[in-house]
């Protein structure tokens, strides 16, 4: 048992227990010799004299030790003091996401593709260096207060080129993440760590596990045959490029899923681009249910099987010889008893051969007439309410699935049926589970006041959550504050409501073209002064004379038509002057300080 305060190898100093598992304990311990916070993994007692848990144990070091990543946990140090085998670790403060998912439910889109992005990210890096996790979830991923993410527990991680780590027949992990072929007893590869991060997306995007049962054997068979169910039915906002990201990641047979975790990686990278929000659904180029389904080695869920040990059985001892017996009369009165015994075992076979044939003619025939069920017509239920909806199925001689399926609808008001699965009308056998489609009505908006906003982010979310109709438009305003991406108007007032397929217009101030053409546009030197004012800008005039144009008409500028207005820069103009006898010493020939000087050039 370990206390707080106790060393360990006489270097980390126990401070408390922050996580007990099934194989090992964890402990926040103090590195006395680089004087920093550890946290230390310790096998339990119980298991540190199995020599199997010994070297599975070790096995978590060895595959860890050899990866160095952002989003790995760290690894520092392995040893065995006293019986007592450890593994020191990067301390990480933070929580789980299990935990953060039980607090918050489901969390944003944006949220949980960061989350995936730094997760894809360092599996992939574990993969690139021969690893294959082999148990991901939400217990093993930490988050920290910035939102970086952190992979621990390789306990049973697998290196891909060796085969002496693991037993292809024994499966490892988490039943509720774990991939069709290792819940049948197959080998893991890279597409295994993929499967079931599809399965932690899901609960991420949705706060709920897609497969649930009363035993783990159950749920290994739902991981096996059961499709996943669409996000999408759960929450409508969702876009289908990031649900397809989940089908993808899901897909029972392997060939369907994404090669590796870079190409998962990728994808999340661009899943909410405008081009993809109208993805259609994934289909998959294998068939979905082409790994053999079965069932032989789903036992190996358990938690261990016994071996059953069949004893040869003993042989009997051979019956002495009869001493033979020269009287007739005895050889006589022996043949006829095995006479007799013979046919009572011929009329016993005969017996028992028609009784068999009766059984099998009465249960192939007989009685499934007489038991035989009848089909009923599913009765339409839409426009009701669950409950009304639940009890007429009911008394049709129906079940109905404890979960109702959401979907929106613009003519079905929220809380009623919209549709039945299988559908209304239909004959299915009586006591057949029926699965209610619940309406989520029609998703409103409520406009706010988007002055002052930058029009993209408004435009995105607009049109990517709330699917309604966005247009841009410039606006001439007096107001300098606005910058160019900001809001200044709009054609919705604050507090109306919106529903799909609405449109709304943004106003943008009126872009700057930049620099006027001044000289031929006819401008006045206080036109330029005027400008030059009023954007921030620095004014050179030079005088010429000449007969050709009247004085103060401007000949020229530096700053050519359209080029962009840029506060502090300088503008230099050259003003018609009329000739005089004494030339008037123009301010460009009057001597200037060399900075000035430079300035004209700009």
């Amino acid at each position: 048992m370990i206390e707080k305060g106790q060393k360990i190898n006489d270097r980390y100093e126990i401070i408390k227990n922050i996580g007990e598992g099934g194989m090992a304990n964890v402990y926040l311990a103090y590195d006395t010799i680089l004087d920093r916070r550890v946290a230390i993994k310790v096998l339990r007692g119980d298991l540190s004299n199995d020599e199997k848990f010994v070297r599975r144990f070790q096995r978590e070091a060895l595959s860890a030790s050899s990866l160095s990543h952002p989003n790995i946990v760290e690894m520092y140090d392995v040893g065995e003091d006293d019986g007592i085998y450890y593994i020191v670790m990067e301390y990480i403060e933070g929580k789980t996401l299990k935990q953060l998912i039980k607090k918050r439910g489901s969390i944003t889109i944006s949220e949980a593709i960061d989350i995936m992005l730094q997760l894809t990210d360092g599996i992939s890096h574990a993969h690139d260096s021969y690893i294959i996790h082999r148990d991901l979830k939400p217990q093993n991923i930490l988050i920290k207060e910035d939102g970086t993410i952190k992979i621990t527990d390789f306990g049973i991680a697998m290196a891909l080129n060796s085969t002496q780590l693991t037993q292809t027949n024994s499966v490892m992990g988490s039943v509720h993440y774990l991939p069709p072929e290792q819940a049948s007893g197959k080998g893991s590869t890279i597409r295994s760590d993929i499967y079931s991060m599809g399965i932690l997306f899901y609960e991420l995007l949705t706060g709920s596990l897609p497969f649930k049962g009363d035993n783990a054997v159950e749920i290994a068979l739902k991981q096996m045959r059961d499709d996943i169910p669409s996000i999408r039915k759960k929450n409508p906002v969702i876009p289908q490029s990031v649900e397809n990201v989940v089908l993808k990641a899901t897909a029972k047979n392997p060939k369907n899923r994404y090669t590796d975790a870079k190409e998962m990686h990728a994808d999340l990278l661009t899943v909410l681009n405008d081009e993809r929000m109208e993805e259609k659904r994934i289909e998959f180029k294998y068939p979905e249910h082409e790994v053999d389904d079965n069932t032989r080695n789903i036992t190996t869920v358990k938690k261990k099987t016994e071996e059953k040990i069949k004893e040869k059985p003993k042989e009997e001892e051979e019956p002495k010889e009869e001493l033979e017996d020269t009287e007739e009369s005895e050889e006589i009165i022996e043949e006829d008893q095995m006479v007799k015994r013979t046919n009572i075992i011929i009329w016993v076979l005969t017996g028992i051969f028609s009784v068999a044939v009766i059984a099998i003619v009465s249960i192939f025939l007989i009685i499934p007439y007489f038991t035989k069920t009848p089909d009923i017509e599913i009765p339409d239920v839409s426009t009701l309410t669950v409950v009304e909806a639940e009890t007429k199925l009911k008394e049709k001689g129906f079940e109905v699935a404890l979960e109702t399926e959401k979907e929106e609808s613009s003519t079905i008001e929220k809380g009623s049926v919209i549709k039945t699965s299988p559908v209304a009308g239909r004959k299915v056998k009586k006591g057949s589970t029926i699965t209610i489609y619940e309406s989520t009505g029609q998703i409103s908006y409520v406009v706010e006041d988007y002055t002052g906003k930058n029009y993209i982010e408004v435009k995105t979310e607009l049109e990517k959550v709330y699917k309604l109709v966005v247009e841009i438009k410039e606006k001439d305003s007096d107001n300098e504050e606005y910058k160019e991406q900001q809001i200044i108007d709009q054609s919705v007032e604050p507090g109306t409501t919106l529903v799909k397929g609405d449109s709304i217009t943004l106003y943008i101030p009126t872009a700057d073209e930049g620099y006027p053409n001044m000289v031929d546009d006819g401008w006045t030197l206080d036109d330029v002064k005027a400008f030059c004012d009023k954007y921030n800008i620095k004014l050179t005039v030079d005088y010429s004379p000449t007969t050709q144009y009247p004085e103060g008409t401007l000949l020229s500028q530096s700053r050519t038509p359209k080029t962009p207005i840029v506060e502090n820069s300088t503008l230099k103009v050259t003003i018609a002057q009329e000739p005089t006898t004494t030339p008037t010493p123009s301010p460009s020939q009057t001597p200037e300080p060399s900075d000035n000087s430079s300035s004209t050039n700009e």
